[in-house]
């Protein structure tokens, strides 16, 4: 699911620089302004800058992108005083490390695992303070997959066409994080309200998706529908923001002519000359050239499931 990345500028790293006073906007040494920043100090495999992506532009070939969970990085920002729509870290499985060089609120949904302040624990979905130059560390997901961290002031990357969000296919704006970046934050946004929410865990056991038929449902036999219903998959560990490969039961085309490129929506459900299936996820393209069998009303859940978890399709209720 590898893909070619477009030549850009590159928006993290032009942002670095050395970190000033404590407050944005106040002079620096050359009476410019100082960027207060994040300094990274262990990415971990996978670690991007998110927001709620870029919507409107897939007539032009550009997908949504976006938090593969955007109402847990939604609340995150709430619990730190951000709008819903800044951007903020999507962090896969081991955890990574951080150190702000101003006194932040950060929160952190997704995952079970373990936030420290220096040796000072905190809470998944609680805000919590860091003081400057503390270090943040955020330990590997003990369940789930992934874990969303929200910064006061949120991370000010350029966007490019109106988002801040890593697209990992196309190469669309910043990209994956890497130890030794220096992350720049916007203005603190003043203290956060009050929440009040139940904070949501990663579903554990067998995940049920809901499945409408496709628009190339039709290239199938009906025994590979009855299969893709009946019988149950499980996520292959090559996976990523584009999309979940799933392994079991192959499912027969009916049509085994070859289809010209057609669009491709979030929760497609494409599948290959092998006959596995596999669902689109939010970083997924545009335009794809196997029939897609089903669309998933909901790949939320796919956000948080590990290699080796079950997955069951079923039709809509009526």
């Amino acid at each position: 699911m590898a893909a070619g990345r477009a030549h850009r500028a590159d928006p993290v790293r032009r942002a670095r620089r050395p970190a000033g006073p404590a407050h944005p906007g106040h002079p620096g040494p050359t009476g410019g302004r100082v960027i207060d920043v994040i300094e990274v100090r262990r990415a971990g495999p996978l670690t991007t800058v998110q927001d709620l992506g870029r919507l409107g532009y897939a007539h032009l070939g550009v997908p949504r992108s976006g938090a593969l969970d955007p109402a847990a990085l939604a609340l995150a920002n709430r619990l730190v005083g951000n709008p819903v729509s800044a951007a903020g870290l999507e962090i896969t499985l081991t955890g990574c490390e951080l150190r702000p060089t101003r006194a932040v609120t950060v929160a952190v949904t997704g995952a079970d695992a373990d936030v420290r302040v220096g040796r000072r624990p905190g809470d998944v979905g609680r805000p919590l303070a860091v003081p400057a130059g503390a270090v943040l560390r955020i330990g590997p997901a003990r369940d789930g997959l992934r874990n969303w961290l929200a910064v006061s002031g949120g991370i000010a990357v350029e966007p490019v066409l109106g988002s801040r969000a890593t697209d990992t296919l196309s190469g669309l704006g910043p990209p994956p994080v890497r130890d030794g970046d220096r992350l720049p934050l916007g203005p603190w946004p003043g203290p956060p309200p009050p929440v009040d929410v139940t904070v949501g865990r990663p579903p554990t056991g067998e995940l049920r998706l809901t499945l409408r038929p496709g628009p190339r449902a039709d290239w199938f036999t009906p025994e590979a529908l009855d299969r893709l219903l009946g019988t149950p998959y499980t996520v292959s560990p090559v996976g990523d923001r584009v999309g979940a490969r799933l392994t079991g039961a192959p499912l027969p085309r009916a049509v085994a002519g070859e289809l010209p490129s057609e669009g491709i929506v979030l929760g497609a459900v494409q599948v290959p000359a092998d006959g596995q299936p596999l669902v689109f996820l939010a970083d997924h393209p545009t335009t794809g050239g196997y029939p897609v069998i089903g669309v998933v009303d909901d790949v939320t859940a796919l956000a948080q499931a590990r290699p080796g978890t079950t997955v069951r399709f079923h039709g809509p209720q009526r």
